[in-house]
């Protein structure tokens, strides 16, 4: 059998994996972690559960499929539940907007705050479903490394006002500055900046409203365990505490890859679930390229870095739900010191993510489990996270006992924190960005570093740096991408 070496195991690493195992390859997934997951990595401390990200399941028809191809049933292995409203949006004056799947519901809350934008909502959800049937439907599994490709599909896609930023495109529909923030800001959970972005990823609004949100019981890393399970199913193999540190170029063919320990391990083709900056500057970095040089990578534009503080609590906080947006004072001005001027700003907008309010048995009873994530500058702004971390979670936990947690301080059970040094030197995340290149026009689809890599043959690329993307859907798209541009064995 031909052997595919697959190198990290996010997401896309393993959705990667259980593809090349159902089509015949002898698959082995290095993992530099010593647990599988990647990004979705669990902590567990103290008796709590932690899922360190993503914790959004939407899309669950592309994960369903990776069991379906192995002869299985995702729920056989993992229950997804729905969960309605999506999340709570909790502004700085203490209004708080139920983003929810009940369309008159949304309505009434909008008239509320702008009468005459419930009409600009209506026109906002089919604008999102034009851009997703194009974008996501027609685009998101099409292999962009062809220029032909890109050709094909400008028309139709500048048609959808690409070169609008996903705040130029809700403000079309809005007055209201609050609605304009609350319709805007979904490329920060893929790490993309709402006034830069390219306009099409208006689509997740209804990408969200057509599949729902997803909590998978036991946590992401539910999921995960499920994955792996697949992959050992098909015939692959799973090894941790294995680093990649170089891809093996012979005759400009990948052929293996040498560990960090030595030891050499030998392929017909590897898949990099790596950061692609990492790939390209790192594990390529001995071998001459002519587009993702060290310059090149170096200009592109990185996403944002994040804080995320998990903790749980010795009493349970059930006013607070399951997914939580607490807004700051500024938008537009926050954003601008995180991706325009890189410096760490006073104030901040949070993600207060309670998986135990759909799932206690991630906390002892009677207890919480929360993280709460806040967008930061990445490395680039030269912040010392190892002096300003706990100055900066002790303000966060602040600004949570100010709005929607009053007494946590006195309730904290177990604590620990990410922070973008983790990024960098634990995902071996350029820059320690959380979410590889952003989103923009000139960085998406054949902009963004291919799937079929244009440094060496038989090498491939999955996850949040290569097409289409950050997040969930995106990362497990790029993985069925494979099967049209990686040869069967």
């Amino acid at each position: 059998m031909k052997h595919a070496i697959v190198i990290g195991s996010g997401f896309g690493g393993l959705a990667a994996a259980v593809r090349l195992g159902v089509r015949g390859y002898r698959v082995t997934v290095l993992e530099k972690l010593d647990a599988p997951g990647g990004r979705a990595y669990v902590y567990r401390q103290d008796g709590y559960t932690f899922d360190a990200g993503p914790t959004i399941v939407t899309a669950p028809y592309l994960l369903e499929d990776l069991w379906k191809i192995c002869g299985k049933r995702l729920s056989d292995h993992v229950r997804l539940r729905s969960i309605d409203p999506f999340y709570e949006v909790r502004f700085d004056d203490g209004d708080v907007f139920r983003y929810t799947a009940d369309l008159a519901m949304m309505r009434e809350q909008i008239a509320r705050i702008e009468p005459r934008d419930v009409e600009g909502f209506d026109r906002f959800l089919d604008t999102s479903r034009r851009i997703y049937e194009v974008a996501f439907d027609q685009q998101a599994e099409q292999p962009f490394h062809e220029i032909g490709a890109l050709l094909r599909a400008a028309p139709g896609l500048l048609r959808l006002g690409g070169y609008r930023s996903v705040y130029q495109e809700v403000s079309r529909f809005f007055r209201s500055e609050k609605l304009r923030v609350l319709f805007s800001f979904h490329p920060l959970l893929i790490g993309g900046n709402p006034f830069t972005t390219t306009a099409y990823y208006c689509l997740i609004a209804h990408l969200e409203r057509t599949y729902g949100v997803h909590y998978a019981e036991g946590g992401t890393g539910a999921l995960v365990r499920g994955l792996v399970d697949l992959i050992e199913g098909v015939g692959g193999t799973l090894r941790c505490n294995a680093e990649v540190s170089q891809v093996l170029v012979e005759g400009g063919r990948a052929r293996g890859v040498r560990l960090a320990s030595g030891e050499v391990i030998e392929s017909d083709i590897v898949v990099s679930n790596a950061d692609a900056a990492w790939t390209y500057g790192k594990l390529l970095g001995h071998h001459p390229r002519r587009r993702w040089t060290d310059a090149k990578l170096a200009r592109a534009r990185y996403s944002m870095s994040l804080f995320v503080w998990y903790f749980g609590t010795r009493r349970r906080f059930d006013d607070v739900y399951h997914h939580t947006m607490v807004l700051g004072p500024r938008y537009k001005g926050l954003l601008d010191d995180i991706f325009r001027n890189k410096v760490l700003a006073k104030d901040f907008s949070l993600y207060l993510h309670r998986p135990s309010a759909s799932d206690p048995s991630l906390a002892p009873p009677g207890c919480d489990a929360f993280y709460v994530l806040a967008p930061v500058p990445h490395l680039q702004s030269g912040t010392d996270w190892r002096e300003q971390a706990e100055p900066y979670r002790a303000a966060v936990q602040q600004r949570l006992e100010a709005t929607v947690m009053p007494g946590l301080g006195e309730s904290i059970a177990t604590s620990h924190m990410l922070t973008p040094l983790d990024f960098r030197d634990r995902l071996l995340s350029y820059k320690g960005a959380a979410f590889a290149m952003q989103p923009q026009l000139f960085q998406s689809a054949w902009f963004r570093p291919h799937n079929v890599s244009e440094e060496v043959r038989g090498l491939y690329l999955v996850g949040a740096g290569t097409h289409p993307g950050a997040g969930l859907p995106g990362v497990v798209s790029s993985a069925r991408i494979l099967d049209k541009v990686v040869p069967d064995p």
